[in-house]
């Protein structure tokens, strides 16, 4: 059984940050806290302003609403990811439209974005799945031919970059998650990056339940809602901030590590990295079984200690909500979502988070159990 290290990870820097906050008479969501750390996750991202809520769930639904998305829109958003891509979508009133995922990098197709576009598509959502961030050169061109807005859920890649670029900081504005399983993480928590200073104060707005600059906490201008952010988790998330960069560091050294461990004799097609990338967080280890039994590989990985998952049993088309009929949607043909349903697989990045003893025996355990 492989010891990998356990997640979240914490230590006297959060401790230090939790006493200050709770030596403050502020705990909520107006300690200065928490604009100091929405300052500096948009900086590190690349954007003008973030503006912070209690999850990555509420974050999506906070840029939809701030970009404009009506009722009767649609948003094209990939058919592989997780159910609040495209439930925030729903939840405003607008239509999903799911596209096709290239067959090995597991981000949306171009292609297949543009022919999904009719007269309702208002924006296209990325998601850069599992950190390495989708095409956004092709589908912001996308977006310029066609008058859409281009939004980004960028829940997978904190600290990931496309040519020297941050995830988050291309289009209009970007959702991030700190939910427990992340790379960065206060348990929940999420935030929108944008550098449209009006998007921003629109937000901030919605969030703080309608509130504006200036005026009196009893003035509302707007049917807003309370998501903010808590000073608590504002100092856990500064925290994680800051050791960001040394792990992703440490999970491309090992990432590299394991690769080279594993070699070429195996049955997994690992997910296809565009050179574009050039910084990974790498939230997950992804792959393909291409010569062999799926959930049998993900089994043996699992008994080994490593955190393997099977892929998600559906495609999100297929979740009950859009089966029925009950909430609109289009679906497009997606011939690869279909076929990544019964074969592919995750990793979590714990697996890359040991030293270069540990990441070898796990690439050990890979390519032993095929």
């Amino acid at each position: 059984m492989i010891e990998l290290p356990g997640w979240p990870i914490s230590d006297a820097r959060e401790t230090a940050l939790l006493q200050e906050v709770l030596a403050s008479p502020q705990w909520g969501g107006f300690n200065p806290l928490i604009a100091k750390f929405e300052d500096a996750f948009a900086a590190y991202q690349g954007a003008a302003f973030g503006v912070s809520a209690v999850n990555g769930t509420v974050t999506l639904e906070m840029m939809l609403i701030a970009a404009g998305i009506q009722p009767g829109d649609e948003v094209i958003v990939p058919a592989i990811s997780f159910v609040s891509t495209a439930s925030a979508v729903t939840r405003i009133g607008a239509a999903p439209v799911f596209v096709d995922i290239e067959p090995y990098s597991f981000n949306m197709c171009a292609d297949a974005v543009r022919a999904a576009i009719g007269p309702a598509t208002k924006a296209i959502m990325a998601v850069h799945f599992g950190g390495s961030l989708a095409d956004v050169d092709a589908l912001m061109s996308i977006c310029d031919e066609h008058g859409l807005l281009f939004l980004e859920d960028a829940a997978h890649a904190h600290g990931s970059e496309w040519n020297g670029k941050r995830a988050g900081s291309f289009g209009l504005a970007s959702s991030f998650s700190f939910q427990n399983g992340k790379v960065m993480t206060a348990g929940e928590g999420g935030i929108v990056l944008t550098s449209d200073e009006a998007m921003a104060a629109r937000m901030r707005s919605f969030a703080n339940q309608g509130r504006r600059p200036g005026y009196s906490f009893f003035h509302h201008f707007e049917a807003g809602n309370n998501y903010r952010l808590s000073a608590l988790h504002a100092a856990v998330l500064m925290a994680q901030l800051e050791r960001l960069d040394g792990q992703i560091a440490l999970r491309t050294a090992n990432l590299a590590t394991l690769m080279e461990e594993y070699g070429n004799a195996g049955s997994i097609t690992w997910q296809s990295i565009p050179k574009a990338v050039n910084r990974n967080s790498m939230y997950l280890l992804l792959g393909r079984v291409t010569n062999g039994d799926r959930d049998v590989f993900c089994k043996r990985v699992q008994a080994a200690g490593i955190p393997c998952t099977p892929f998600y049993p559906h495609p999100l088309y297929g979740n009950p909500m859009y089966v029925s009929g009950d909430s609109p949607c289009r679906i497009m043909p997606c011939p690869n979502t279909e076929a990544y349903i019964g074969d592919a697989f995750w990793i979590g990045f714990r697996a890359l988070m040991g030293d270069e003893a540990t990441t070898r025996a796990v690439a050990r355990v890979l390519s032993e159990t095929e």
